[in-house]
């Protein structure tokens, strides 16, 4: 059984990553229901949650349905960070958890996510300062270092552990790599077999099959894995892989009807969240992924990117249903 506190997570528990942009109640909503074990929220600016930001604020909302769910935060400022960890404590998530890993220019030039990669004992200093600004365990998602030359998270992973992380993610990029190439998750595993680290590890990166998820669970021996670009329009990918590793067989693709209706409930969920404007607007980012591979499928994308009407928006469903039916 692996846990973070006392927080049960099962034997191989798959997590959601946060994505900005993506990772908000509406697409928790859906990768809950099919089998994510663990959520974040986008990650919130502690800068903009001192200032009370009401788009910071906002990715503060969460709901009972999606148990256990952490709050994660990022920023460049110790002190910051402790008090925006009480204002997010309050929140009442089940843990908190630091970004150490963003690489996007505007919060690594900030001195934000992967900056701290280039100083590490403000890392330590700040990971102590949220530590001991909550009562809820606290977890980091990092990368393996900042370049090629300076791959530290073996050293990271003692260190943080050391002053009272509960659990860690790695991603298996540097922060100049960004996205690109493939993941390295040598380091990763090297990390899991360290004899004196005893929180749970989570591989992050790359993982788009549950093929590849029984590959890399088997091969670097890590705790769990945390999922992200791979569930954007296909939250089926958590049951995928869960069917999988119980069973050696693949299930198969879900249904045009099936997408449908996650995508009607991902909808409905961001409107009862956003309001009839705002829900509609936020979910266009969403159809091209749910129906991607589909033949000829512009027309009815244009449709949906630009009606404001929610009667006219499920009018279109129903007729990509129908004209999709049996594929």
């Amino acid at each position: 059984m692996v846990k973070i506190g006392n927080i049960e997570l099962g034997d191989f528990p798959l997590l959601l990553a946060p994505m900005e942009d993506v990772s908000d109640p509406p697409f928790r909503a859906v990768c809950k229901a099919n089998g994510a074990d663990l959520m974040y929220t986008e990650f919130i600016s502690s800068e903009g949650l001192i200032r009370d930001a009401a788009k910071s604020v906002q990715k503060l909302d969460i709901f009972e349905y999606e148990r256990p769910i952490g709050i994660q935060l990022f920023g460049s400022s110790i002190e910051t960070m402790a008090s925006c960890t009480e204002i997010a404590t309050k929140a009442g998530p089940d843990l908190i958890d630091i970004n150490y890993g963003c690489p996007v220019k505007q919060v690594a030039c900030r001195g934000a996510g992967a900056a701290l990669l280039q100083d590490i004992p403000k890392m330590v200093a700040m990971t102590e300062a949220v530590v001991k600004a909550t009562h809820l365990p606290v977890t980091v998602k990092t990368r393996l270092g900042w370049d090629d030359s300076t791959k530290n998270i073996e050293d990271v992973a003692e260190r943080l552990q050391d002053i009272g992380i509960q659990g860690l993610t790695i991603h298996g990029r540097t922060r100049v790599q960004m996205y690109k190439g493939e993941a390295d998750w040598r380091l990763i595993s090297k990390v899991k077999e360290n004899p004196r680290i005893k929180i749970p590890i989570f591989g992050n990166g790359d993982i788009d099959s549950p093929q590849k998820a029984l590959e890399y669970r088997d091969k670097y021996g890590v705790d769990g894995i945390m999922i992200g670009r791979a569930s954007i329009g296909y939250p089926w990918i958590f049951n995928e892989i869960k069917h999988y590793l119980a069973t050696g067989n693949i299930q198969a693709p879900p249904t045009i009807a099936e997408r449908i209706a996650v995508c009607e409930s991902h909808l409905d969920f961001s409107i009862r969240w956003k309001g009839n404007h705002g829900g509609i607007v936020e979910m266009r980012r969403h159809y091209s992924n749910y129906f991607r591979g589909m033949d000829h499928f512009k027309p009815y994308r244009m449709k949906l990117v630009t009606s404001f009407s929610l009667e006219e928006i499920k009018e279109t469903l129903n007729e990509i249903a129908i004209h999709y039916a049996g594929e």
